[in-house]
């Protein structure tokens, strides 16, 4: 009998370099493997997320990729597609161009160009929704567990979630010294979760490194991240609401900035984000990155 095997990369998305930007696990030929096994394979390469590649179900998508963390499946992940797809031009499995990729929150537009040595994707993903600003009670609790105060809040960002296949709660700040310095306490971070409605915090400063840039930080602590590298997904909500206040100048249609993160964790990473706007409003945005292939193995399932 013809014993089962799958090959499994180490991407780090979002960076050029080795050792920096956001790890992602990422399988080619996960149709061998069961549910079971892709939970179990995630853990063992306990990376954050990590994406397992699997055949077309239907004429209307080219790929499918399913999302694991250590301890469950999630819909969708943005660093770890443009790993998936890093990982399949490395293989010789994809090619530059255009495709369509299912997730089980829907399907997705991605284009890769570039080569498998300088690889660039671009993926193509709905603009989110805006929650009602957080109450002046739970702004305070939140700033308290930051260790800032209200003087350091960005005058022209309110403090709202951003919903999407995930939330995210946005606080601009003024000073990107004072937003590396942070250390907030993560288990009151997790506490306040249910009275935010948020299940990450995502903290930036405006033109960071000049006009049309950010500098980030991502805490995540309910869903067992205490914090992100550098995330595609978050970036795309930052776009989309950076454009509903007025913040990014829109030409033609179109509004774009350059997100960097991941400095705090020794992981920098940048990600270049579009956004398509029709009457003020974001209908459609484009996050993109380079990636480094780290490693790349083959395990014998049986």
């Amino acid at each position: 009998m013809a014993k089962r095997t799958v090959n499994v990369f180490q991407i780090d998305v979002f960076t050029t370099q080795l050792f920096a930007g956001n790890p992602a696990g990422v399988v080619l030929g996960a149709e061998h493997l069961s549910e079971v096994e892709m939970q179990a394979l995630a853990r063992e390469l306990n990376n954050s997320d990590s994406a397992f590649v699997l055949p077309p179900d239907g004429p209307d998508h080219d790929i499918r990729v399913r999302f694991f963390t250590p301890t469950r499946e999630v819909g969708f992940v943005g660093h770890a597609t443009v790993a998936a797809h890093v990982a399949r031009l490395a293989a010789g499995q994809g090619k530059v161009g255009k495709l369509r990729q299912k997730a089980r929150t829907g399907i997705y537009d991605v284009e890769v160009s570039g080569s498998a040595a300088a690889p660039h994707v671009t993926v193509a993903i709905p603009a989110p929704q805006f929650q009602p600003a957080i109450s002046p009670e739970t702004r305070a609790r939140l700033l308290d567990i930051f260790g800032i105060d209200t003087a350091a809040l960005d005058p022209k960002c309110p403090v709202v979630v951003t919903k999407r296949t995930s939330t995210r709660l946005m606080i601009g700040l003024r000073s990107a010294d004072l937003l590396g310095s942070l250390q907030p306490n993560l288990e009151e971070l997790k506490r306040m979760t249910p009275h935010v409605g948020a299940d990450g915090y995502f903290l930036f400063v405006r033109d960071a490194h000049g006009p049309a840039t950010t500098e980030s930080r991502l805490f995540s602590p309910v869903l067992g991240i205490a914090e992100d590298p550098v995330s595609g997904n978050a970036h795309g909500m930052l776009g989309a609401y950076l454009v509903a206040n007025g913040l990014l100048p829109v030409t033609a249609g179109r509004a774009r900035f350059r997100g960097y993160q991941g400095r705090s964790m020794q992981r920098p990473g940048e990600v270049d984000v579009e956004v398509e706007v029709s009457g003020g409003e974001a209908t459609r945005i484009h996050m993109s990155g380079a990636a480094r292939v780290v490693f790349r193995t083959e395990i014998a399932l049986d």
